[in-house]
C-alpha cells in the first residue's frame, strides 16, 4: 500500500505533539491540524489512510468534520472524545467514525488502536477502495469487497470501511450468535470493550442500509439475551 499517512486534528498542541512523535516512531507520515477547518483542507490536498479527529475543535468541531469526510471518504475515522461526553461519542459513531478513544488516554494503547484499524483496511487503498476483488453472494445480498459496497436486492449502498468490516464478519459466519463483546473483538480488534454503545451504534448504522424495515431486521439478526447473528440463504448463481 506504499508509505502510510496519518491525518491528526486537535487542537491541544500537547496532544498533536505527542501522538505525531509516538506515530512517526511507527514509520507513519503524520500531518497535523489545529482545527477542523485545516482538517478540511489537508483533507482535500492529500491522501490519507487514517485520520484521527477531536470533538471538540474551534471553527468546525469534529463532529461535523466527520460528517463531512462521510460524504467523500471511507478512510478510517479514530476519534478522541473526553470521556463527560457521551452523547457526542454516541453521535460521532453513529455519522461513520470507526472507533473512539477517551481523554485521558495512554499513547500505547493510542498507537495499538491506529496500528488494529490500519491492519484490519490494509486491503483498502487511500481512498478507502478495496483491492480485493472477491465478492459475498446471498439471495437478495451482495456483498462487493471491491467496490466497499453492498448491493440489496439489485440497489447499491455505500459502507464505510467499519461497516464494510461489521458486514463482512457477519456474513462470513452465517447463522453463528455472536456476544457484543466477541463482535467487538471480532471486527475492532480488541478483547476490551468499554461499553455496547460501539457495537450497537455500529449495528443500527448498518440495518438502515441493508434492510427494509431496519426495526424488523431480515439479514441481521437480535438474538435476545445473548447477541447477533447473520441469516441469508447463500446464492450459488
Amino acid at each position: 500500500m506504499g508509505d502510510i499517512r496519518v491525518l491528526i486534528a486537535d487542537d491541544d498542541q500537547e496532544i498533536r505533539d505527542l501522538l505525531k512523535k509516538y506515530l512517526e516512531r511507527e514509520m507513519y507520515e503524520i500531518d497535523v491540524a489545529v482545527n477542523g477547518e485545516e482538517a478540511l483542507q489537508l483533507f482535500e490536498q492529500n491522501k490519507y489512510n487514517l485520520i484521527i479527529l477531536d470533538l471538540m475543535m474551534p471553527r468546525i468541531d469534529g463532529i461535523e468534520v466527520c460528517r463531512r469526510l462521510r460524504d467523500k471518504t471511507n478512510v478510517p475515522i479514530l476519534m478522541l472524545t473526553a470521556k463527560d461526553h457521551e452523547t457526542d461519542k454516541i453521535v460521532g459513531l453513529s455519522i461513520g467514525a470507526d472507533d473512539y478513544i477517551t481523554k485521558p488516554f495512554s499513547i500505547n494503547e493510542v498507537v495499538a488502536r491506529v496500528k488494529a484499524l490500519l491492519r484490519r483496511f490494509m486491503v483498502l487503498g487511500s481512498d478507502g477502495i478495496s483491492l480485493d476483488s472477491s465478492s459475498l453472494k446471498f439471495k437478495g445480498l451482495t456483498l462487493d469487497l471491491k467496490k466497499c459496497t453492498v448491493i440489496i436486492r439489485g440497489e447499491e449502498r455505500s459502507l464505510t470501511a467499519k461497516e464494510l468490516e461489521l458486514l463482512k464478519f457477519f456474513v462470513t459466519h452465517p447463522e453463528q450468535v455472536f456476544t457484543k463483546t466477541q463482535v467487538f473483538r471480532n471486527v475492532w480488534g480488541s478483547a476490551y470493550i468499554e461499553d455496547d454503545n460501539t457495537v450497537m451504534v455500529h449495528i443500527r448504522k448498518l440495518r438502515k442500509k441493508i434492510e427494509a424495515d431496519p426495526s424488523n431486521p431480515q439479514f441481521i439478526q437480535t438474538v435476545w439475551g445473548i447477541g447477533y447473528k447473520f441469516v441469508g440463504e447463500k446464492d450459488e448463481n
